[in-house]
Formats: C-alpha cells, structure tokens, sequence
C-alpha cells in the first residue's frame, strides 16, 4: 500500500478565478426586463457555478466523446489541406542523430496539441510559484528575506568561486529540508516538547508531486496565470520592439550609423580592456541598485509627477543631441550608386548570300560570336527586335537618355578573349565573323581584300582582322556594343513597379 501524500503546486496568493459570461457591452436591460429575467438569472448563475459545469462536463464527456473524436479528425483533414507539407528533398535526406529530424516528432493535431495543453496546464503551477515569490522578493513584501538576499548575492560577488555552493545550498534547503520536515513535522507550539517526541519513525507519509486534476481549482488558477503571462509576455514584447527597432532598424540612417560606430568602438575597446574593468564591484553595484529601485518607497519616488518630468525632459534632451550630432557628422546624402550596363547589337545576312546586306536582328545581351555557348548549341540569339523594348536591370533605373556607341571595339573584343572576328576601327565600328570556307567568293569592298596592280605585280591590301591570318572572310553576323548608365532604385519604388505590373497583367 502507498502511503505517499501527493499534492499539487500551484499559485494560491491570488483568489480562485471565476468564469464569467459576459453579453455585448452596448445591451442594458431596463427594470421591467430584469425583473422579468431574475428568475432565469438565478437559474443561470447555479448552472454555471463550480459544481454544477464539473457534472455538466463530466456527463458529456462520455457522450460527447465519439461525435468529438469524428469532429477532430474532420478538422484534422482540413488543416492537413491548408498547412503546406514538408518538401520532398527534406525528407529524401539522411537524417543525423545530432539533429532534430532524427526523432520522429508528430504533425499538427488539434487532438495532440489540446491533450498536450491540458498536460502542460497540469504542470505548469511551479513555475508560477517561482515568479510568484521572485515578484515578493524583489518587491520588499517581506524585508528580512530581501536583505538575506542581498547578503548572499554581496558574497558570491566578492568570492564569485561561491556561486558553486548556491544550487547545492538550494537543493539542500528548499528540497531536502521541507521534504524531511514533512515527514518528521515540528511540535505545535501550544505542545510542550517532552509530550512530542523528537525521536522515532516518521509520523507523517513522504509527499510528492502531481499534475492538478482537469477542471479543479488548481487548474483554473494555472489558466489564469498562464493568461496573465501571454499578456504580459506580449506587452513586453512590442514594448521592446517599440523602442528599439526605430533606432536599429537604419529608418533613420543617420542615427542607426551613429549607433552602429558607438557600439562598434566599444566592442573594441571591451576586447582590449575589459580585463581591466572591476567586474565584481559592477556586479554588486548593479545588484543592490536593481533591488533598492524596486523598493516601494523609491518606486513612489520615481513614479511622481515632478520626477517622471524630469525624466520625460532629460530623455528628450538626450534625443535631440544624438539626433543633432548624428546628422551633424554623418552625412548620407550622397547619389545613388551608378554602374553601367551593356547590349549587343546583331545583324544577319544568309550564309549563301555572301554579297548580301545585313539585316537586323535583335539587341541582346551576348555578342554571340562563335565559341559561345548558345551558338554552339545551335540556338538562337535572345533578345528585343526594338532599341526602345532594351529594358534597365531589375532594380535599377536609366540615369541618362540615350545609348551611347562604344568606340573602342578592340578593348572589349581582347576582354572578353574573342577569336575569329574582324574588328573595324573606324566607321561603325562592327565586329564580324570570320568565314574560312574557301567556297565562298572573296568579297570586294572598302573592308574586305582588295587586289591592286602595281608595276607589273598583284599586291594585297588586308584590313585590320582580329585573330586572323589573311584568308578570313566575313560571316554571317557581326555585333557591335552600345552602353547607358544606369542608377539603383529605392526598395520603395521597387513594390510600387512591381504592384503595378500584376495590375496591368490582370
């Protein structure tokens, strides 16, 4: 048989919530109404009472149970519809014993997740009690133990190898004594000692711990405090968001770059010197000062009128400088980055029509010479058939109005490490393909070869040709390169073009 005593832990310093039904704020029954109505009121107020909903609850749980379990499955299929699934490639991994993926955790299940949520309320009454006497602590409800904390916290600072002790010294009196006291419980003081013996077996059974049961008293003072704490947490949360996401965040450049030097100077000067600081009178300054401003006579004090003025003054002064000073030194000013971007112009003439006239083709982006990977392949050049269709890159913007010729064809011909193509160097400035079929006729003309009589002999005139010997001929394309200037857009007129291209595409 277990004589253990077993007890829940919970938070009691607050009274026992209620459960309220409350109607639209804007209803208020007139006299009449509620003189007509008190009889149902009455009625209502002993359905809802503590006792009542338990044997309400408990009856139709045993009814309820088959139509709930159908209804959470149902809901169960939904949200497995609605909730996008894992990818493929995730799971065709191996998995590592290191990692998360290698335990098999469940899926969302409203079932799951609403018994894993009774459980985690059963339990959670602990940690409320910690906040609970950390709150009594800190807040001088009882001075004695704030002092004694005070004391402690004074040693482990000065000897910090103490702070060893302290889980020890912990487990020692907040574990192990009660747990013996509560088997070997002290004398009443109204009974003198010779009548209670201090020695023999234990008179009371060990005591232990379990979860509070559903729908009990402990359970709705956990609810409460797990309420309270989401509010709370959610309050501190966009409080902390409030103040420091405008300066971190490079909404205002000028103060995030002050803040970004301050803090980057400081990290170097904390890695040279901070062997140097006193860190345990830190600490111990730190500690009482924290304690001390939440005794309720300072907090008084800091909470009146004329010193939350003082604050709100001081707070405001401080803005003003550091906004002044940041935009005083930090000058951001400056013209959006410029870079320039490039297009091909392309013209084609029939391979079986050497002495045809080239024809435009496209403006691409790829000079499209013979060794590119597109005409090995056998594609065809992409591009615009329009000078005006040229597109700027995406997030960028043209910075002048027109495209401008690049002169100097042989200088991106030998960057780009291009063979087998004639450059002209004055004209029009085309780069042609080099034709070494010897099946096609030599073509005559200012920038082809041309065969000259001179004093009884032939003599040759060859153009300028780039990486050839004399036998080349010009191919079926030639390119020559156009540049503009472009500037980079805001993030701003960005989600503004794009809005209004998936308003035009509807």
């Amino acid at each position: 048989m277990d004589d253990t005593n077993y007890g829940t832990l919970a938070n009691r310093d607050s009274p026992i919530p209620t459960v309220s039904v409350t109607g639209p704020q804007g209803d208020t029954p007139s006299p009449a109404s509620s003189e007509r109505r008190q009889g149902k009121r009455d009625a209502l107020k002993q359905s809802l009472s503590s006792s009542k909903l338990k044997e309400k609850l408990e009856g139709l749980e045993g009814q309820k149970a088959e139509s709930s379990s159908l209804q959470d499955r149902v809901f169960t299929m939904l949200l497995q519809q609605v909730i996008p699934s894992q990818e493929g490639d995730e799971q065709d991994e191996p998995k590592d014993r290191r990692s998360r993926k290698y335990v098999e955790r469940p899926g969302f299940s409203l079932p799951t997740m609403s018994n894993n949520f009774r459980r985690f309320n059963a339990r959670i009454g602990v940690a409320f009690i910690f906040q609970n006497r950390l709150i009594r602590l800190f807040t001088w409800r009882v001075p004695t133990h704030t002092l004694s904390f005070l004391a402690i916290y004074s040693f482990i600072c000065l000897d910090p190898s103490l702070l060893a002790v302290a889980p020890l010294a912990f487990c020692l009196f907040f574990v192990m004594v009660p747990a013996f006291l509560a088997r070997h419980p002290p004398p009443p003081s109204h009974t003198s000692t010779e009548l209670y013996p201090l020695q023999g077996p234990p008179l009371a059974p060990p005591q232990s711990i379990k979860p509070a049961a559903d729908l009990s008293k402990d359970f709705f003072r956990n609810m409460r405090d797990l309420q309270n704490s989401m509010d709370d947490f959610s309050r501190l949360h966009d409080q902390t968001i409030t103040v420091l996401a405008p300066p971190t965040n490079f909404s205002n450049e000028a103060l995030s770059s002050t803040i970004f030097l301050i803090l980057f100077v400081l990290s170097c000067v904390m890695f040279i010197a901070a062997h140097l600081l006193p860190w345990r009178a830190i600490a111990l300054v730190s500690g009482w000062a924290f304690t001390c401003a939440n005794h309720p006579y300072l907090v008084d004090l800091l909470h009146s009128t004329d010193a939350e003025a003082r604050f709100e003054n001081h707070e405001a002064e401080a803005k003003s400088w550091l906004l002044g000073w940041s935009s005083k030194d930090i000058d951001l000013s400056g013209s959006p980055e410029v870079r320039e971007v490039e297009t091909f112009e392309l013209q084609y003439r029939p391979y079986r029509y050497p002495a045809a006239e080239y024809e435009p083709f496209v403006f691409g982006p790829s000079p499209y010479v013979l060794l590119s990977p597109a005409r090995i392949a056998g594609d065809k050049p992409k591009g615009t058939r329009f000078f005006e269709d040229v597109a700027a890159p995406r997030g960028w913007r043209w910075s002048d109005k027109k495209w401008t010729l690049d002169l100097g064809s042989r200088e991106w011909v030998e960057e780009r490490c291009i063979t087998g193509v004639e450059v002209e160097m004055e004209g029009e400035r085309w780069v042609y393909d080099i034709d070494y079929d010897e099946d096609t006729p030599i073509v005559e003309g200012e920038t082809g070869r041309k065969r000259m009589e001179g004093k009884g002999k032939g003599k040759e005139v060859i153009k300028t040709w780039e990486e050839g010997d004399g036998t080349g001929r010009r191919g079926q394309w030639r390119r020559r390169r156009w540049v503009r200037l472009v500037e980079r857009k805001s993030m701003g007129e960005n989600a503004a073009n794009v809005a209004n291209v998936a308003k035009a595409q509807r």
